[in-house]
């Protein structure tokens, strides 16, 4: 039963596996977002009309559970966060770019 739960994962198109990592609230909005430039949440929550504190935070760690964006912390003063796409994320970009085409 494993040999056949892989295989059919490997048969997936990639839009059916993006479309599945980007369900979710707000997933599909913060990767367009993320597209563009690097995150940071409180830019996020100004950004994403009627999100809150508590769905972005489910949303950017199920992302980064994707492997779709990363937490970087940056150092400086003052001490900030920036999520950015993975390469694993970078790939799906022209992907996600047709989706938006047929919505469009």
């Amino acid at each position: 039963m494993t040999t056949l739960i892989i295989m059919e994962e490997k048969e997936t198109c990639p839009a059916q596996r993006l479309l599945k990592m980007l369900s979710g609230k707000w997933k599909a909005e913060i990767f367009r977002l993320a597209v563009e430039s690097p995150l940071r949440f409180n830019n996020l929550l100004r950004q994403i009309q009627g999100s809150n504190k508590q769905s972005l935070a489910t949303a950017l760690k199920e992302l980064e559970e994707e492997g779709l964006l990363e937490k970087i912390t940056i150092k400086l003063k003052p001490l900030h966060i920036e999520y950015n796409l993975t390469d694993k994320g970078k790939a799906l970009i022209p992907v996600f770019q047709q989706l938006e085409g047929l919505s469009q």
